[in-house]
């Protein structure tokens, strides 16, 4: 669904926690003959869409909002020069999608790769456009550590767009 300029995704988890509750709600009333529970039951079902919904589109533009500053900021890096002496340094790095991991949970996870080496990218709501394994992207964000108190250095990402297709060899 698109609101404005933002377009907004429903996890499949929360299509499927949805769906359970809809055929439990329609065996209930089925089985025991009171619709007067459709009053409350139905619309706290729709409740479990649309909260999550909302909530994607406010990171989302919160996230679209942040682009503009990270593009002024953010200074070009290789993949090599990115450690923990950068710790909240913003970036932007261009490079090749090795993997791709929590899409469906619209928390994708990817692995971006340069001739000089890989960095994990992480980013906490879904991008704007679907980005997958073998497209060469470009990357905002900023440098954090993998974990809060420990870790390597990867990417909060900001925002991840298609530079161009790469062919998969």
């Amino acid at each position: 669904m698109q609101i404005g300029d933002v377009k907004v995704r429903v996890t499949a988890v929360t299509v499927a926690v949805f769906l359970f509750f809809i055929i439990l709600i329609a065996a209930y009333v089925f089985t025991t003959g009171d619709v007067r529970t459709l009053y409350w039951a139905v619309p706290s079902a729709v409740m479990l869409l649309l909260i999550p919904m909302a909530l994607n589109y406010m990171s989302q533009k919160q996230y679209a909002s942040l682009v503009p500053i990270y593009e002024a900021e953010a200074k070009n890096a290789r993949i090599r020069e990115i450690n923990l002496n950068k710790l909240g340094e913003p970036v932007r790095i261009k490079g090749v999608v090795e993997r791709v991991h929590f899409q469906f949970l619209n928390r994708p996870q990817y692995l971006v790769a340069d001739r000089t080496g890989e960095i994990s990218v992480k980013m906490f709501t879904s991008p704007a456009e679907d980005v997958q394994k073998g497209d060469l992207v470009e990357v905002l964000g900023v440098v954090v550590k993998r974990y809060i108190m420990t870790g390597d250095a990867v990417i909060n990402c900001v925002s991840i767009r298609k530079v161009e297709s790469v062919q998969q060899s």
